[in-house]
C-alpha cells in the first residue's frame, strides 16, 4: 500500500504473570509520562470542491490520523463552518485510496472492506455495504451512472447502482502470489469494466457484467515489472498499455477485444471523470470557483474566484489524534526528535523546557539516528538520506539544495525505497542505510555515506544476499557488519527467499564473508544489538524470538520464543527495539512494556508495564526511555534500584 506498509496491530495490555518478575522487584506500574501528541493535526486521503444544496459550495475531506480514516469533514467556504461525519463502519486503521465524485453529485470510496456513499446535499453517509477484502485503488463510473471499484490485494471487484440501490460484490477476480494494485479502472459504452494492475508483473483485465467473465486483455509476454494503465476515451472507447508511462504499446478495448494500435492518436481525449488515488484534490466548485489553499494544520482554507481575482480565507475546527510517530531518537541537541505519517512532520521535544517544535519535512521519517553532531533520517520514498543540523535554523528540504536544513545527501533507489534500519557506525563517520525495494521488486541494496569524503557507495541485493533484503544492521569490531535479513519484498512485490538470514559484511572489501539463516524458518531478524563489553550481539526475530549470537564463533548462545511470557517487541518501518541505558544497561521495547536483558544469564524480564501499546522506539535520555505510543510521545523514568549493568 502506498502509505505502506502502515503495521496496524492491537495488543491488549499484560496481565502480571507468575515468574515474571526480576530480581530486582516487582513489575513497575509507576514512572510513566505522556508528553503529549507530537504532531496534533491529521492529514487529508482526498479533498473535493462539492455542492450541497443548490448553489452551496461545500468542501468534502477525508480526514486521516494514526488511527486511519476516522471521517468525512464537510468546511463551508463562505463561513467557515465545519461539520464531521464519523466513519460509519470499522475500518481497522485503513483509509481511502480512492475516491470518486458522481455525477450525482455524491461522493462515494471503498476501504476497511466497506464500500460507502456520502450525499453532501443529505450531509449524510447513504449507503454502507460490507465487501470481500480490501481498499479500492481506483473508482469509476459508467455511461448509466454505476459506481465501480477495483480493490486491492487480490483484484476484488465490485459495483452499485444509486438509481436501483443494488451493489453486487464480484470478489477476487484474479489471483496472484503477490499483493496486487489495481490503480486504474474504466468502462466503456457497451458496458465492460477494464482494470489495470501493477506491481511484481503489470495486466490488464476486463470484465463483462452481463456473464461475469473475466478476460486477459494483454498477451502474458506483454506484462512487465510495473503498472498498467486503463482510461476511459470521450469516443467511448478504453485505452490502455501494459506498462504506463510509454509512448507506444497501447490498446484500444472495446466489448471485451483488444485491438493494438502503437501510438495513442493525437484525437484521443480523457473523459472528465471526477476520481483519483488518496491524493485527489479537486479543486473546482460548480459555480466556478476554486479551492486555492488548504492548510489543515493551519485549519485554514483560501477560495478564490478566478473571474474576479477576489479571495476569502475561513478558519475552521476538526478533531484529531494526531500523526503516528514513525520512530523517534536523540538528537545532538538533547531534544527527543522524529517524524509522524501522516501527515509528513518533523518535532522536537525539550524534555527540560517541556516544549514543542515542529515543522513539515520531506517525506517519511522510517529511520533516525544521530551521530556526533548531527541528526540523519532514512525515508520513504526513494530511500532517501537526510542531515539536520539542529544548531542552524530549519529551512525546506530541497533536493540539490546545499543550504536545506535538513540537507539532502542521497538516495538509494530502487535498491531502497522504504528504509528499516540506519545504522550510524561508532567510528563516527560512516552512515549505513538498509531496506525493501520499489514496488513491485524483491531484494534490497544497502546504501554507504561517508560524511568526511560526502560520497556514497551502494551494494544490491545480488551482492549481499538475492532476493533479501536489509531489516538489521550491527557495528561489530575490526571493520566488520552484522546484517539481518528480512524475506519481504517491497511493496506489491513476489516473496522469492524462503527464510532470513544473518550475514557478516566486510567493511574494506565489501564482500559478504559468511551467512547463514541461524534461526530455521526466521522471516526477519527484526533488530539487534551489538553489546562491545561481552563481544555479543543481542536480537530479535519474527518480534518474538530473542537471541544471542556469538559474531566470533559465528553460532547462537541462546534463543527464546518470548511471545506467551512478555509478547511481541515494538514493530515499525525502523522499529529501534534496543535501548542502551546507563553503564551499558539493555532494555527492550515491547509493545507490553519495557524489559530488561540479564548481560550474564541472558534472562529476559519485564521491568515496566506500559499503561499503553508501544508501537516505536527509542532511546535514552537523562534516566528515562522515550517512546512512541501511536501519536503520543511517552517516557519511563528508570528508578533508582532498577536494573543496571553487572
Amino acid at each position: 500500500m502506498v502509505f505502506h506498509s502502515f503495521w496496524i496491530y492491537a495488543v491488549s495490555l499484560m496481565t502480571v504473570i507468575a515468574g515474571c518478575c526480576t530480581a530486582w522487584g516487582q513489575i513497575s506500574e509507576t514512572g510513566f509520562t505522556d508528553h503529549g501528541v507530537a504532531v496534533p493535526f491529521s492529514t487529508h486521503r482526498g479533498v473535493i470542491a462539492a455542492e450541497g444544496n443548490p448553489g452551496e459550495a461545500l468542501v468534502l475531506i477525508w480526514l486521516y490520523d494514526h488511527r486511519g480514516c476516522y471521517g468525512l469533514l464537510i468546511v463551508e467556504p463562505d463561513t467557515g463552518r465545519s461539520q464531521e461525519f464519523a466513519t460509519p463502519f470499522p475500518w481497522g486503521g485503513d483509509a481511502p485510496y480512492a475516491s470518486i465524485l458522481s455525477t450525482r453529485g455524491k461522493l462515494y470510496s471503498h476501504f476497511g472492506s466497506h464500500f460507502v456513499e456520502f450525499d453532501p446535499q443529505k450531509r449524510a453517509f447513504t449507503f454502507v455495504q460490507k465487501t470481500v477484502p480490501q481498499m479500492a485503488m481506483s473508482l469509476t463510473e459508467n455511461d448509466h451512472g454505476v459506481i465501480w471499484s477495483a480493490t486491492y490485494p487480490q483484484c476484488g471487484l465490485a459495483s452499485y447502482d444509486p438509481s436501483t440501490g443494488t451493489f453486487r460484490d464480484y470478489g477476487h477476480l484474479h489471483r496472484e502470489n503477490w499483493a496486487q494494485y489495481p490503480r486504474s479502472i474504466a468502462c466503456d459504452t457497451a458496458g465492460w469494466v477494464y482494470f489495470a494492475i501493477g506491481y511484481t508483473k503489470s495486466h490488464i483485465l476486463g470484465f463483462s457484467p452481463a456473464d461475469g467473465r473475466v478476460v486477459p486483455m494483454i498477451p502474458e509476454e506483454e506484462r512487465r515489472q510495473g503498472m498498467a494503465r486503463v482510461f476511459r476515451a470521450t469516443d467511448g472507447f478504453v485505452y490502455g498499455q501494459a506498462l504506463e508511462g510509454k509512448e507506444d504499446g497501447w490498446y484500444r478495448f472495446f466489448k471485451g477485444t483488444a485491438e493494438k494500435i502503437g501510438r495513442l492518436p493525437s484525437g484521443v481525449k480523457q473523459k472528465a471523470i471526477v476520481a483519483g488515488s488518496q491524493g485527489l484534490f479537486h479543486s473546482r466548485f460548480p459555480d466556478g470557483r476554486r479551492i486555492k489553499h488548504l492548510d489543515l494544520a493551519a485549519r485554514q482554507l483560501t477560495i478564490e474566484d478566478p473571474h474576479t481575482g477576489e479571495s476569502k480565507t475561513v478558519q475552521f475546527e476538526y478533531s484529531s489524534q494526531g500523526g503516528h510517530i514513525m520512530g523517534l531518537a536523540l538528537a545532538p541537541n538533547g531534544t527527543i526528535c522524529g517524524g509522524t505519517a501522516f501527515p509528513f512532520w518533523f518535532f522536537s521535544y525539550d524534555p527540560k523546557a517541556g516544549t514543542w517544535e515542529r515543522h513539515p519535512c520531506y517525506g517519511q521519517w522510517n529511520t533516525v539516528a544521530r551521530q556526533g553532531n548531527r541528526f540523519f533520517v532514512g525515508g520513504y520514498t526513494k530511500g532517501f538520506l537526510l542531515e539536520w543540523n539542529p544548531e542552524v535554523p530549519w529551512r525546506e528540504t530541497v533536493e540539490g539544495d546545499k543550504d536545506s536544513n535538513p540537507r539532502y545527501l542521497v538516495d538509494a533507489y530502487p535498491h531502497i525505497n522504504r528504509p528499516h534500519e540506519l545504522l550510524a557506525h561508532p567510528d563516527g563517520n560512516l552512515l549505513v542505510l538498509g531496506g525493501t525495494p520499489a514496488y513491485g521488486h524483491t531484494g534490497g541494496g544497502l546504501l554507504f555515506w561517508d560524511r568526511r569524503t560526502e560520497s556514497s557507495w551502494l551494494l544490491r541485493h545480488t551482492e549481499i544476499l538475492e532476493y533479501h533484503s536489509t531489516m538489521s544492521l550491527a557495528a561489530l569490531p575490526e571493520g566488520k557488519l552484522l546484517g539481518g535479513t528480512t524475506v519481504a519484498p517491497g511493496t506489491g512485490g513476489e516473496q522469492k527467499a524462503s527464510q532470513a538470514e544473518l550475514y557478516l559484511l566486510d567493511l574494506e572489501t565489501k564482500r559478504i564473508e559468511w551467512h547463514s539463516p541461524v534461526i530455521p524458518g526466521a522471516r526477519e531478524y527484526t533488530d539487534m544489538y551489538y553489546d562491545p563489553e561481552i563481544d555479543l550481539v543481542f536480537g530479535i526475530a519474527d518480534r518474538s524470538r530473542f537471541f544471542v549470537f556469538n559474531p566470533a564463533g559465528k553460532e547462537l548462545v541462546r534463543q527464546e520464543d518470548i511471545r506467551q511470557k512478555l509478547g511481541p517487541c515494538v514493530y515499525h518501518q525502523g522499529p529501534r527495539v534496543f535501548v542502551r541505558g546507563e553503564d551499558g544497561t539493555v532494555f527492550i521495547l515491547l509493545a507490553r512494556g519495557i524489559a530488561f536483558v540479564d548481560r550474564q544469564s541472558f534472562e529476559i524480564s519485564m521491568v515496566a508495564k506500559a499503561p499503553v501499546t508501544i508501537t516505536a522506539g527509542g532511546d535514552f535520555h537523562e534516566g528515562r526511555i522515550y517512546f512512541a505510543s501511536g501519536s503520543h510521545l511517552w517516557s519511563w523514568k528508570v528508578e533508582a534500584g532498577q536494573p543496571t549493568s553487572p
